[in-house]
C-alpha cells in the first residue's frame, strides 16, 4: 500500500488521485514486498483557482491554508493531527498512527509488525475536523493476523457515526454520507480526492475479489463522511 507524490498546494488540490490504486495493496494477504513497493507518481495538477499557491508550492499538511474569499460550509475545526478513531457500528476503535511519503515519493503506510493493524493518517492530507478531506487507511486483513483494522469498512452505511479524537483533546465526529467500492482502474480520483469547502473524512482500505496473480484486491472501499459536531474530552 503506497500512494502519490506530494500534491501541490491549491484551491483545488487533489490529495493522491493515484492513493486509491496503491491503497488496494493495503489489504494483500500474500507479499510483504508488495505493502513496501513503489507507487504511481501524482498526476498534473488541477487548474489553480486567483490567489491559490502555484503548481509546485508545497503540499497542505495539517495546517493547510484556506484559500481567499472561501467560505467552509458547516462546523470546520483549528487543524490538529488525529489521536485516535473510533467507529460503533463495526467495533473499530484504533489508536491513529502517521503515514508521510517515501523517498520515491510514494505514501507510506504501516508495515508489517505491531502497528500494522492500527488505521494511519496521511500527513499531506487535512488534520480531521479541518476543511478539506481527511485521509485516514488502514489494512482489511493479512495472511499471518486475519482480519485487520478495517476489515468490516464496506459494510458501513449512512448515517452511522465515526469519531476522531484528536491530540488537542477535541473529539470530532463524522456522519457518513455514502459507502463507495471502486474498481482499482477506474478510480475516480477527483471524487474522492478534489478538495471541498467543509471538513470531510475519507476512510480507505481495499475491497472486491483477491487477485492472485498481483498479490492485492481488485477493488477500494472508500468512506465518504462530513464533519458534524465536536466536543472536549
Amino acid at each position: 500500500m503506497t500512494g502519490t507524490a506530494t500534491p501541490p498546494r491549491n484551491a483545488r488540490r487533489l490529495l493522491a488521485p493515484a492513493l486509491a490504486a496503491v491503497l488496494a495493496v493495503a489489504g494483500v494477504v500474500v507479499l510483504v514486498m508488495a505493502l513496501l513497493g513503489g507507487g504511481p507518481t501524482a498526476p498534473e495538477p488541477a487548474a489553480a483557482a486567483p490567489g491559490a499557491q502555484p503548481a509546485g508550492a508545497p503540499a497542505a499538511g495539517p495546517v493547510g491554508d484556506v484559500p481567499p474569499g472561501a467560505t467552509p460550509e458547516g462546523p470546520v475545526l483549528s487543524p490538529a493531527p488525529p489521536a485516535e478513531i473510533t467507529i460503533p457500528a463495526i467495533g473499530v476503535a484504533s489508536p491513529v498512527e502517521r503515514v508521510g511519503l517515501n523517498p520515491d515519493g510514494t505514501l507510506g503506510v504501516p508495515a508489517p509488525g505491531p502497528l500494522y493493524d492500527r488505521a494511519a493518517w496521511y500527513t499531506g492530507s487535512s488534520a480531521p475536523g479541518f476543511r478539506g478531506p481527511s485521509v485516514i487507511l488502514g489494512h482489511v486483513d493479512s495472511a499471518k493476523n486475519g482480519p485487520s483494522v478495517f476489515f468490516d469498512l464496506g459494510k458501513m452505511e449512512p448515517g452511522q457515526e465515526i469519531v476522531v479524537r484528536r491530540t488537542d483533546g477535541i473529539v470530532a465526529t463524522f456522519v457518513v454520507d455514502q459507502v463507495r467500492s471502486f474498481p482499482k482502474n477506474t478510480f475516480p480520483s477527483r471524487s474522492v480526492y478534489a478538495d471541498v469547502d467543509r471538513a470531510e473524512l475519507r476512510l480507505i482500505t481495499c475491497g472486491g475479489e483477491f487477485d492472485s496473480a498481483a498479490h492485492s484486491y481488485r477493488d477500494n472501499t472508500v468512506v465518504f463522511a462530513h464533519l458534524t459536531g465536536s466536543r472536549r474530552g
